[in-house]
């Protein structure tokens, strides 16, 4: 089962792995929130998704390269960002969530 909100994502983080019944990209964004940008990232390469993209973009700009996260901004037709990453984060896992 998601959780319901913001606040009972992060409390996930203490498990030792994401719900298997949760959606590829929550699970992306989980292991990019437990510190594990590698388990994040081979996820989220696999999403031909806008949010899959959207998420790869997130990485990328969270690594620096923002040459190849301005690539995966275009595909997920979402605009580079001006905010934090941690307010990116936040907005990635609140549009999942819905």
């Amino acid at each position: 089962m998601k959780p319901k909100d913001f606040e009972t994502f992060l409390q996930t983080l203490e498990n030792s792995s994401p719900a298997s019944d949760w959606s590829l990209a929550l699970q992306s964004l989980w292991w990019d929130g437990k510190g594990n940008w590698n388990a994040s990232h081979h996820i989220a390469q696999d999403l031909h998704t806008p949010m899959g993209s959207w998420i790869h973009a997130y990485l990328h700009r969270k690594e620096g390269d923002d040459w190849n996260a301005g690539y995966w901004y275009r595909q997920a037709g979402q605009p580079f960002p001006k905010c934090s990453l941690e307010e990116e984060f936040k907005e990635m896992v609140l549009a999942i969530l819905g």
